[in-house]
């Protein structure tokens, strides 16, 4: 039987020379890969308490739905700034060139709720450090964040040390 690990495919230098992507769409494309990769996520997320499985555009949207689905939970997108219809928080946060925003509606996180957050990788952490901040502005407690791959090499468990972090798949380098 195929690892999950199997389904990933890696591309070297790719965006740029020295990088080794790590294209997890060769998992969503196959039914034993997807099925593998959100069964393991789930299972990740233990017996731990929570409301809501919230998910970062675009490939959290990907995960967290079917986790949320099949835990029968409710689920909270995080959008780029501009993207969502109701009255919004948001965070800045920086990137490797520059900043970016990101968004939840207001009314998404009530206080107290538990929150697990679901993506697909961490690299640095900065995207995830941003997403805790707007769930702990919105008085939600982050009890669980699930990767289903994790970049080791680039330290971001590092960044979100007061968390509970998992990762299926991990990776030495970048």
């Amino acid at each position: 039987m195929k690892k999950l690990e199997d389904y990933v495919r890696t591309i070297p230098d790719f965006p740029e020379k020295g990088i080794m992507f790590r294209d997890i769409t060769t998992i969503l494309s196959d039914k034993d890969g997807l099925r593998m990769a959100i069964d393991q996520m789930s299972a990740a997320i233990g017996d731990v308490e929570y409301d809501t499985v919230l998910g970062p555009e675009s490939r959290g949207f990907i995960f967290g739905m079917p986790i949320a689905y099949n835990m029968h939970k409710a689920f909270v997108p995080v959008r780029k700034k501009g993207k969502l219809p109701a009255e919004t928080v948001s965070v800045d946060y920086d990137l490797e060139y520059g900043k970016a925003t990101l968004e939840i509606h207001k009314d998404a996180i009530k206080p107290g709720d538990k929150v697990v957050i679901v993506d697909d990788l961490v690299a640095t952490g900065g995207t995830m450090e941003a997403i805790t901040k707007l769930v702990e502005k919105l008085g939600g407690e982050v009890v669980k964040i699930v990767f289903l791959i994790e970049l080791e090499g680039l330290n971001g468990r590092e960044r979100l040390g007061k968390y509970d972090v998992a990762s299926i798949i991990k990776y030495p380098g970048k």
